[in-house]
Protein backbone atom coordinates (compact mmCIF):
# COMPACT_ATOMS: atom_id res chain seq x y z
CA UNK A 1 0.00 0.00 0.00
CA UNK A 2 1.46 3.81 -0.86
CA UNK A 3 2.41 5.63 2.02
CA UNK A 4 -0.75 7.46 3.04
CA UNK A 5 1.26 10.58 5.04
CA UNK A 6 1.45 12.82 1.76
CA UNK A 7 -2.45 12.17 0.59
CA UNK A 8 -3.21 13.10 5.17
CA UNK A 9 -1.33 16.13 4.85
CA UNK A 10 -2.58 16.86 1.49
CA UNK A 11 -6.28 17.17 3.11
CA UNK A 12 -5.15 18.67 5.82
CA UNK A 13 -4.05 21.06 3.10
CA UNK A 14 -7.08 21.37 1.70
CA UNK A 15 -8.92 21.59 4.82
CA UNK A 16 -6.95 23.94 6.81
CA UNK A 17 -4.70 25.96 4.31
CA UNK A 18 -0.83 26.36 4.35
CA UNK A 19 0.92 25.19 7.65
CA UNK A 20 3.02 28.27 9.05
CA UNK A 21 5.26 26.00 11.20
CA UNK A 22 6.05 22.55 11.76
CA UNK A 23 7.95 20.41 13.96
CA UNK A 24 8.91 17.05 14.18
CA UNK A 25 9.24 14.47 17.39
CA UNK A 26 10.48 10.69 17.40
CA UNK A 27 10.71 8.28 20.56
CA UNK A 28 12.32 5.63 21.05
CA UNK A 29 10.85 2.56 19.36
CA UNK A 30 8.18 5.09 17.40
CA UNK A 31 7.85 6.61 13.51
CA UNK A 32 8.31 9.72 13.28
CA UNK A 33 5.28 12.50 14.42
CA UNK A 34 5.16 15.65 13.31
CA UNK A 35 2.95 18.19 14.42
CA UNK A 36 1.46 21.40 11.51
CA UNK A 37 0.25 24.31 12.85
CA UNK A 38 -2.19 26.37 10.99
CA UNK A 39 -2.89 30.18 11.94
CA UNK A 40 -6.49 31.52 10.86
CA UNK A 41 -7.11 35.09 12.27
CA UNK A 42 -7.04 34.47 16.40
CA UNK A 43 -7.32 30.71 15.47
CA UNK A 44 -4.44 28.16 15.53
CA UNK A 45 -5.25 24.90 15.05
CA UNK A 46 -2.48 21.82 15.59
CA UNK A 47 -2.88 18.92 13.42
CA UNK A 48 -0.52 15.73 14.28
CA UNK A 49 1.21 14.19 11.15
CA UNK A 50 2.57 10.83 11.47
CA UNK A 51 -0.42 8.55 13.57
CA UNK A 52 -1.99 7.42 10.46
CA UNK A 53 0.67 5.76 8.87
CA UNK A 54 -0.10 2.13 10.71
CA UNK A 55 -3.63 1.18 11.51
CA UNK A 56 -3.94 1.33 15.42
CA UNK A 57 -3.81 -2.39 16.53
CA UNK A 58 -6.00 -4.11 19.11
CA UNK A 59 -3.62 -4.32 22.08
CA UNK A 60 -5.29 -8.08 22.86
CA UNK A 61 -4.18 -9.66 18.79
CA UNK A 62 -1.29 -11.89 18.68
CA UNK A 63 -0.24 -10.13 15.45
CA UNK A 64 -1.13 -6.65 14.42
CA UNK A 65 -3.29 -6.04 10.59
CA UNK A 66 -0.32 -4.16 8.59
CA UNK A 67 -2.97 -2.66 6.65
CA UNK A 68 -6.22 -2.98 8.13
CA UNK A 69 -7.69 -1.61 11.24
CA UNK A 70 -8.67 2.62 12.70
CA UNK A 71 -6.54 5.19 12.01
CA UNK A 72 -6.76 8.76 12.92
CA UNK A 73 -4.75 12.16 13.49
CA UNK A 74 -5.22 14.52 15.95
CA UNK A 75 -6.57 18.55 15.37
CA UNK A 76 -6.53 20.67 18.58
CA UNK A 77 -8.05 24.27 17.65
CA UNK A 78 -7.43 26.90 20.52
CA UNK A 79 -8.10 30.68 20.27
CA UNK A 80 -4.89 32.65 20.30
CA UNK A 81 -4.79 33.12 24.04
CA UNK A 82 -2.74 36.81 25.98
CA UNK A 83 -0.22 34.67 28.02
CA UNK A 84 -0.79 31.14 26.71
CA UNK A 85 2.15 29.61 25.29
CA UNK A 86 -0.19 27.20 22.86
CA UNK A 87 2.63 26.57 21.15
CA UNK A 88 4.43 24.35 23.61
CA UNK A 89 1.58 22.02 22.98
CA UNK A 90 3.41 20.31 20.50
CA UNK A 91 4.96 17.97 22.74
CA UNK A 92 2.27 16.91 24.36
CA UNK A 93 0.29 16.23 21.00
CA UNK A 94 3.13 14.39 19.75
CA UNK A 95 2.77 11.91 22.53
CA UNK A 96 -1.01 11.41 22.09
CA UNK A 97 0.00 10.60 18.77
CA UNK A 98 2.36 7.97 19.38
CA UNK A 99 0.55 6.15 22.52
CA UNK A 100 -0.96 3.57 20.09
CA UNK A 101 2.54 2.26 18.84
CA UNK A 102 3.68 3.39 22.20
CA UNK A 103 1.06 2.11 24.65
CA UNK A 104 -0.98 -0.33 21.93
CA UNK A 105 -4.38 1.83 22.76
CA UNK A 106 -6.68 2.44 19.48
CA UNK A 107 -7.76 6.31 20.07
CA UNK A 108 -11.67 6.58 19.25
CA UNK A 109 -14.17 9.38 19.89
CA UNK A 110 -15.00 9.36 23.21
CA UNK A 111 -11.69 8.28 24.91
CA UNK A 112 -9.69 10.29 27.07
CA UNK A 113 -6.19 11.06 26.41
CA UNK A 114 -4.24 12.52 29.89
CA UNK A 115 -0.60 13.39 29.29
CA UNK A 116 -0.24 13.86 33.15
CA UNK A 117 0.96 17.79 33.19
CA UNK A 118 -0.15 20.70 31.56
CA UNK A 119 -1.08 20.82 27.78
CA UNK A 120 1.31 23.83 27.59
CA UNK A 121 2.61 26.17 30.59
CA UNK A 122 0.04 27.20 32.65
CA UNK A 123 -3.00 25.98 31.09
CA UNK A 124 -5.25 24.20 33.11
CA UNK A 125 -5.75 21.30 31.37
CA UNK A 126 -3.75 18.06 31.34
CA UNK A 127 -6.08 15.79 29.30
CA UNK A 128 -8.15 15.99 25.90
CA UNK A 129 -11.38 13.96 25.01
CA UNK A 130 -11.81 13.01 21.35
CA UNK A 131 -14.58 14.02 19.73
CA UNK A 132 -16.22 13.15 16.77
CA UNK A 133 -14.22 13.30 13.18
CA UNK A 134 -16.02 14.24 9.85
CA UNK A 135 -16.21 18.59 10.69
CA UNK A 136 -13.78 20.33 10.08
CA UNK A 137 -11.40 17.95 8.37
CA UNK A 138 -13.13 15.08 6.51
CA UNK A 139 -12.67 11.75 6.41
CA UNK A 140 -9.60 10.18 4.14
CA UNK A 141 -10.89 7.19 2.35
CA UNK A 142 -8.43 4.61 1.23
CA UNK A 143 -7.95 2.03 -0.80
CA UNK A 144 -9.40 -1.30 0.12
CA UNK A 145 -9.00 -3.16 2.60
CA UNK A 146 -7.51 -0.49 4.45
CA UNK A 147 -9.97 1.74 6.85
CA UNK A 148 -10.14 5.52 6.09
CA UNK A 149 -8.04 8.33 8.37
CA UNK A 150 -10.16 10.40 10.74
CA UNK A 151 -8.72 13.79 12.05
CA UNK A 152 -10.73 13.19 15.80
CA UNK A 153 -10.66 16.93 17.20
CA UNK A 154 -9.36 17.22 20.62
CA UNK A 155 -11.19 18.51 23.59
CA UNK A 156 -9.29 20.25 26.52
CA UNK A 157 -10.53 19.10 29.79
CA UNK A 158 -10.12 20.18 33.31
CA UNK A 159 -8.97 17.47 35.78
CA UNK A 160 -12.35 18.24 37.31
CA UNK A 161 -14.17 17.57 34.27
CA UNK A 162 -11.65 14.52 33.74
CA UNK A 163 -12.71 12.93 36.39
CA UNK A 164 -16.51 14.00 36.35
CA UNK A 165 -16.97 12.48 32.63
CA UNK A 166 -15.05 9.07 33.95
CA UNK A 167 -18.43 8.72 35.98
CA UNK A 168 -20.68 10.42 33.49
CA UNK A 169 -19.30 9.63 30.11
CA UNK A 170 -18.11 11.65 27.12
CA UNK A 171 -21.51 12.51 26.17
CA UNK A 172 -22.81 14.19 28.91
CA UNK A 173 -20.01 16.22 29.28
CA UNK A 174 -20.67 17.57 26.06
CA UNK A 175 -23.93 18.50 27.00
CA UNK A 176 -23.11 19.98 30.03
CA UNK A 177 -20.25 22.47 28.12
CA UNK A 178 -23.15 23.23 25.55
CA UNK A 179 -25.43 23.96 28.38
CA UNK A 180 -22.92 26.54 29.92
CA UNK A 181 -22.10 28.13 26.54
CA UNK A 182 -18.88 26.80 27.59
CA UNK A 183 -15.98 28.26 24.68
CA UNK A 184 -13.49 25.33 24.32
CA UNK A 185 -10.95 26.95 22.38
CA UNK A 186 -10.63 29.52 25.12
CA UNK A 187 -6.99 28.39 26.29
CA UNK A 188 -7.77 29.63 30.09
CA UNK A 189 -11.26 28.84 30.24
CA UNK A 190 -12.19 27.52 33.65
CA UNK A 191 -14.16 24.67 34.18
CA UNK A 192 -17.78 23.94 33.16
CA UNK A 193 -20.57 24.01 36.51
CA UNK A 194 -20.26 19.99 37.34
CA UNK A 195 -22.94 20.43 40.07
Amino acid sequence: MADVLPLVEARLRSALGEPDARAALTFLGTDRIEVLRFTEDDIVRYATLGMSAQPMADPNAVLADPVRGPRAELVLTVRRGVGADTDKVLRPLAVLAASPQVEGVIVAPGASLDVGEPLWPGAPFTSVLVAESGGLVEDLELDEPADPVRFLPLLPMTPNEAAWKRVHGAQALQERWLAGGTDLRDPSRRSVSLD
